[in-house]
């Protein structure tokens, strides 16, 4: 079965994102996602993720964001992942600045299920305080990787 480690790559992973403001996050974002391998059209894909922020945050709080796109601009499911040690404002209802930050984009064929399945995975691990705490603790995108290794995609 494969996990959520496996739509990252080593390149997909920034220990120190350093962004302004969520919409430099999700530039940073995509360009992770363009060391995946998976990326097909940078603008498309960026897009994706501002419309979906546009219908809602993906600010969830306790310093978590998930944006996702579901779009062309990719050509199979690929996640990235973004620490900020200053936070990046996403909107989120409890107010907190997003400190662990997922990008999800998956083709629009594929977008239904696949989609799903990797967000509820990323959520119900990201609820565990122990979970978030040892992302933010993590020195090495390999060590991020053995982390996220434990969870279904």
């Amino acid at each position: 079965m494969a996990t959520i480690a496996d739509l990252l790559s080593e390149g997909s992973i920034d220990l120190s994102l350093v962004a302004g403001n969520k919409d430099d996050a999700i530039e940073r974002m995509a360009d992770l996602i363009d060391a995946s391998g998976a990326l097909i059209d940078r603008d498309v894909l960026i897009k994706a993720v501002h419309a979906r922020e546009d219908a809602g945050t993906t600010g969830l709080g306790d310093g978590i964001a998930i944006p996702h796109g579901k779009c062309d601009g990719v050509d199979r499911p690929a996640l990235a992942f973004a620490r900020s040690d200053e936070g990046v404002n996403w909107g989120a209802p409890d107010g907190s600045l997003a400190n662990l930050v997922f990008l999800i984009a998956v083709p629009e064929a594929a977008a239904g299920n696949e989609h799903l399945r990797i967000l509820a995975s990323l959520a119900r691990s990201l609820v565990k305080a122990d979970f978030r705490n040892r992302l933010m603790a993590a020195t090495t995108p390999q060590e991020v990787r053995q982390i996220l290794a434990g969870i279904s995609a």
